[in-house]
């Protein structure tokens, strides 16, 4: 295990920071570590563990945003705005069961390195969409701030759309400011049973392109859907079409009755209301349905949403066994496949690529996540434009090296 490093505040980090520069002494920076096992295995003798930086420094619910630690625990921020009928919009995932780990361990740092938004992304933008700004320290050991403290705001580069989904190998968070928005009065899910792949992925396009404003779209086939949130109601093992609706009572339920008309010709139709909608919804956003077994190998897939079931009909006829639900309207592909030592990158990749998207290794064991690219491969020009920001603010590479690229 390596020596660890716990500061208690922004001064704190800047020392251990300023420190590991002049030493060359690469740290692992992490929260609650419930992602620890999603990018490459660390490659740190030393730790720097920024979950004490955690609670709320400003909420201002009449102003929508909120000022706090990155090391505080989604759980607790979420059950604040709910107190105040607010919300995180971008629908942070708690993913630490995929790996093992207690559910409920997240935080809001951790969303931020890993850039994690669910099913509402479509709809209302991505982690990166809601970061407003920050205080960090960089690997020189220098605080600085980005962003601001309002929607609007105008500061020259976008640094805070660029520390997310980078994993802490550019800065260290000591303080984020992010957007919140009114929590939905009413929800309800409309479901259709029995359609397969293409027919889920058209009905889904088709209700997008409506004016009924859905804020979640995704199709489970029959396996996944006898063992999720609709198990209960998915007709002897079909497969479940899910769409959402939020908003207020009368408005949810003028939209709910328009988009059953849309899509009666498609298959059979039932509804969800609250909290069955609610847990349904939160099941995708975790993909709980593959936390076990946790042997097999996990994927996430980014890819046009009509071209998802051309993608998964190539994977699985490469891949027996392999397992798949579509969120994002048919953009977004969990897949889960058997082990094996590669992962099954080329097959993945290779489908993926053919129709212009990306792959992202969620879950296998250390050694294949050191061997396989975790993260889709750049092509060159981009591979040396990222080399340049991480030099940038990591000059002496001691922040989370290796996390995302091998020997970087």
């Amino acid at each position: 295990m390596p020596e660890t490093f716990i500061p208690a505040g922004t001064t704190d980090v800047v020392d251990v920071i300023r420190w590991a520069a002049a030493e060359g002494k690469p740290l692992d920076l992490h929260g609650r570590r419930s992602k620890a096992g999603f990018g490459r295995p660390a490659q740190s003798e030393y730790a720097l563990d920024l979950g004490r930086l955690a609670g709320v420094l400003d909420y201002e619910p009449a102003e929508l945003i909120v000022t706090l630690r990155p090391g505080t625990p989604l759980a607790d921020l979420e059950k604040q705005l709910a107190a105040s009928n607010q919300m995180l919009a971008f629908e942070p995932p708690d993913l630490g069961p995929l790996w093992g780990q207690p559910a409920g361990r997240g935080t809001l740092g951790g969303a931020i390195g890993c850039n994690l938004s669910g099913p509402r992304r479509f709809k209302a933008g991505a982690m990166r969409d809601h970061l407003l700004g920050f205080t960090a320290v960089s690997g020189r050991g220098e605080i600085f701030k980005a962003g601001g403290k309002v929607v609007k705001n105008v500061t020259g580069y976008d640094l805070p759309k660029l520390v997310c989904g980078a994993f802490g190998t550019l800065v260290a968070l000591t303080e984020v400011t992010v957007k919140v928005l009114p929590a939905p009065e009413k929800t309800r899910t409309v479901l259709v049973f029995g359609l397969d792949d293409e027919q889920a992925v058209r009905a889904l396009a088709a209700a997008a392109a409506s004016p009924n404003e859905v804020s979640g779209l995704a199709h489970l086939p029959a396996g996944i859907a006898a063992r999720s949130g609709v198990g209960y109601v998915a007709q002897a093992g079909r497969a479940v079409t899910a769409l959402r609706l939020e908003g207020t009572d009368i408005s949810v339920t003028a939209r709910c009755a328009a988009l059953r008309d849309l899509l009666q010709s498609h298959g059979a139709l039932e509804e969800l209301h609250s909290m069955n909608s609610a847990w349904l919804w939160r099941e995708l956003r975790d993909a709980a349905c593959f936390v076990l077994p946790q042997e097999r190998v996990l994927w996430r897939l980014s890819v046009a949403p009509t071209a998802g079931p051309a993608v998964t009909a190539v994977i699985a006829q490469g891949v027996p066994g392999a397992e798949w639900f579509y969120d994002w309207a048919g953009g977004l592909i969990w897949l889960s496949l058997p082990p094996v030592a590669d992962a099954h990158a080329a097959i993945v990749r290779g489908a993926v690529e053919n129709h212009g998207g990306h792959a992202t290794l969620i879950r296998a064991d250390a050694a294949t996540r050191a061997a396989v690219p975790v993260f889709e491969p750049q092509p060159l020009a981009l591979m040396a434009l990222t080399a340049r920001v991480k030099a940038g603010f990591d000059p002496m590479n001691i922040l989370n090296p290796g996390r995302m690229v091998a020997g970087v």
